[in-house]
């Protein structure tokens, strides 16, 4: 219901978690139960939210948000945009009744599936969905949502890192961070695709106690990943895989294409360990099981947001297990290499291994390959 008091929404999804719900709106907003005769709330085939749909006899629940006005409407109309869903005014069930905005899917955009659980979906990616409406609510008049629809998966990853990242680490040498030690006067994304770049002006603490002059700072965003080396203790041997890497390219290098471990980002509601052992299948043909954790690290935090949980897979590694794989649609074409151990470490010497991540767990397995084949 429109008029000088303001419009009414009822909201059926994922603005029922009220975390959301308040990183959409900027603020802590009163609820209450309400329904809406003849629909349901459906999952969104493929997709991690719902849709509303007509069903003739049912009722779907939600909450009632009465007398939103101006900037709250505009937040609200541009969250839902990112999900292809656009307004009606229609007769809810509360107390006292409403005429409320309902937001549905634009026609054809998204297909209805099966009965959508609210608690499933609070207890699976009620925290992930909530860090990235921060970060789709932080784009507000400098992109527009249809844009943000195309990157929401990729953004869901990021949104997942970012949970990841709240844990922090040990601070014993290092300085301990509280409230107000960084300040952020303003954040943009120049761009925005598959990755994204974000800028800052921001002032951090200095060692003296004060506070930096404003700088500006950008960093790339690629969501969290992980690296893991199959290894065969029994063989001594392990599994490299190749590939064409665009960022040696574009440096210029002679060489592009680099022999590293299997490699990849970890997806929204996935662990590292899930995400190696996926990408394992998807790069090398590998079901791995025994993985030994190497370290978690920014591999190069001046300029990149992304945080890498690196494994070794002790393994079976047959001849003829290698092979060209990779996922269909996504231009991978990898080769794959077994290499003994001695002459892993030859490559490492002669620089022919040449990225981080694989030098890095090249170290760790020296220090414990003796008693990984039981010496």
């Amino acid at each position: 219901m429109m008029d000088q008091a303001g419009t009414d929404f009822f909201f059926f999804g994922t603005l029922c978690h009220a975390p959301l719900l308040r990183a959409v709106i900027g603020r802590d907003v009163a609820v209450e139960p309400a329904h809406l005769p003849d629909h349901r709330v459906a999952q969104a085939e493929g997709q991690s939210f719902p849709l509303i749909v007509p069903a003739q006899g049912r009722s779907a629940s939600g909450v009632l948000v009465r007398g939103l006005v101006g900037a709250d409407i505009a937040r609200i109309d541009f969250y839902t945009a990112g999900f292809a869903c656009t307004a009606r005014d229609m007769a809810v069930q509360a107390d006292p009744p409403a005429m409320a905005r309902v937001y549905v899917a634009v026609e054809g955009q998204w297909r209805a599936g099966q009965d959508w659980l609210f608690a499933d979906w609070q207890a699976q990616w009620g925290d992930v969905a909530t860090a990235t409406a921060h970060d789709f609510m932080a784009l507000y008049g400098q992109a527009e949502a249809a844009a943000i629809r195309k990157r929401y998966p990729a953004m869901l990853v990021r949104g997942a890192s970012t949970l990841r990242a709240a844990a922090g680490g040990p601070a014993t040498l290092r300085h301990a961070m509280q409230d107000g030690d960084v300040m952020v006067d303003r954040r943009t994304t120049p761009y925005a695709h598959f990755f994204a770049v974000e800028e800052y002006d921001l002032r951090y603490r200095r060692f003296d106690g004060t506070h930096s002059p404003v700088v500006n700072r950008a960093t790339f965003i690629s969501g969290d990943a992980v690296t893991v080396l199959p290894y065969d203790p029994v063989r001594d041997r392990v599994l490299l895989i190749e590939q064409f890497r665009v960022g040696p390219f574009a440096r210029g290098d002679r060489q592009p294409w680099l022999l590293e471990a299997i490699a990849g980002r970890i997806d929204a509601g996935e662990t590292p360990e899930a995400a190696a052992r996926r990408e394992a299948v998807e790069e090398a043909g590998l079901v791995l099981s025994d993985l030994r954790f190497v370290a978690g690290y920014y591999p190069t935090p001046g300029a990149k947001a992304e945080y890498l949980y690196s494994y070794v897979a002790v393994t079976d590694l047959p001849d003829g297990i290698e092979g060209v794989f990779g996922v269909e649609g996504e231009a991978e074409d990898i080769r794959g290499h077994l290499v003994p151990f001695d002459a892993l470490t030859a490559l490492v010497t002669s620089g022919e291994v040449n990225n981080a991540p694989l030098l890095l767990t090249v170290l760790w397995l020296q220090r414990e390959r003796s008693g990984l084949r039981g010496h």
